[in-house]
């Protein structure tokens, strides 16, 4: 670039000067020197930059204590360059040899924490880090292990109830079981005890009609036992209700097959002739029943009594085999009596009359 100012020094320096001149030109020791304390480079952490600074300020620093020269001025000298530094000091940022002798004051110690890392620092450093991540761990872990408590303690709660539930209502069943079975009870208890003063009643009363009929006497239907010819009447105090061949839906032929001599229960009942006693015990409908054979070979069945005197063996006219009663399948207390010749029902009524007996 042209210039027409005088140097500095008062030499006159061409207008242009060639590109050879500039490229022969070398300045010597002396104007190579840096000025100490004036171009000071501020510790860089580019190494590359920092390298080109130091070489830009040492040219600087000859160009302004020498002046401009030739090399006919001044004799040639060997420039020395900087050394760049090693990657160490590169990654950083460590001082130049210029600024080395500066920072001799500082503490060895530092400079070799930030090139190299002083385990104290770094560990320092980590191991707060460390402290900071394993104190949030440790509470993260309590937290779960809260909330596993919780519901574990929550799940014995919810089973101890269910359990508490399910015994109360167990308890309950068995409860309500018993009363049931209770009053199952009293109500038979009752049943029986109205059955049994009922049948005492009965027994009374046939008491009282057997009284009369020993002495002869009696009024009404059937008040009498006694007959002629070796026959008797199989009950007394009775009322002749149903008769042989009555039809209804209460019979399971389709009609009656006997005559039905009601009286309370309890009323003595008595062989019509002189026999055997072929059978005794419980027949479905019939209930309580005495088969009574005669000597010629008639069947007289006795049913629904409520008691049996005797259940085999032979037995004279009038004398009593059992009680009336109201087993099987009946509506009320009597005597059904049936009479068989040859395995076929007759009528009772028609054949007690051809015994002499009056009904």
């Amino acid at each position: 670039m042209a210039s027409n100012s005088p140097s500095p020094e008062g030499i006159d320096v061409p207008e242009t000067p060639t590109a050879g001149a500039w490229g022969e030109w070398n300045p010597t020791e002396d104007s190579a020197r840096s000025v100490r304390g004036k171009h000071r480079v501020l510790k860089q952490r580019g190494g590359l930059a920092r390298s080109s600074t130091v070489l830009g300020v040492g040219v600087i620093a000859a160009v302004g204590a020498g002046g401009i020269a030739t090399a006919q001025d001044r004799p040639q000298v060997a420039i020395s360059m900087p050394s760049l530094p090693d990657l160490p000091e590169m990654l950083g940022g460590g001082h130049s040899s210029e600024a080395a002798g500066a920072d001799t004051a500082a503490p060895a110690g530092a400079a070799a924490a930030r090139t190299a890392g002083i385990p104290g620092q770094a560990d320092g450093r980590g191991h707060g880090q460390a402290d900071a991540g394993e104190a949030l761990r440790h509470r993260i872990l309590q937290q779960a292990e809260s909330q596993q408590e919780a519901v574990e303690t929550q799940a014995r709660a919810d089973a101890e109830r269910t359990a508490r539930e399910a015994a109360a209502q167990e308890a309950r069943a068995q409860k309500e079981a018993a009363d049931k079975e209770a009053e199952t009870v009293r109500v038979a208890a009752e049943k029986a005890a109205a059955e049994k003063a009922e049948a005492d009643k009965a027994a009374a009363a046939a008491a009282a009609t057997a009284a009369k009929d020993a002495e002869g006497g009696g009024s009404g239907a059937g008040a009498g036992t006694k007959a002629s010819g070796g026959y008797s009447l199989p009950t007394s105090s009775y009322t002749l209700t149903s008769h042989y061949g009555d039809s209804g839906s209460m019979w399971s032929s389709g009609h009656h097959t006997g005559l039905d001599f009601a009286a309370p229960t309890g009323t003595p009942v008595k062989a019509v002739g002189g026999g055997k006693v072929i059978s005794a015990g419980w027949s479905g409908a019939y209930g309580y029943r005495i088969v009574l054979q005669l000597d010629d070979g008639t069947e007289v069945w006795y049913c629904h009594l409520s008691s049996m005197a005797v259940t085999s063996g032979t037995v004279g006219a009038g004398e009593t085999i059992g009680r009336v009663g109201a087993t099987g399948n009946v509506t009320g207390a009597h005597l059904h009596l049936e009479v068989r010749k040859g395995g076929s029902t007759v009528d009772p009524l028609a054949w007690l009359e051809s015994k002499g007996l009056g009904v």
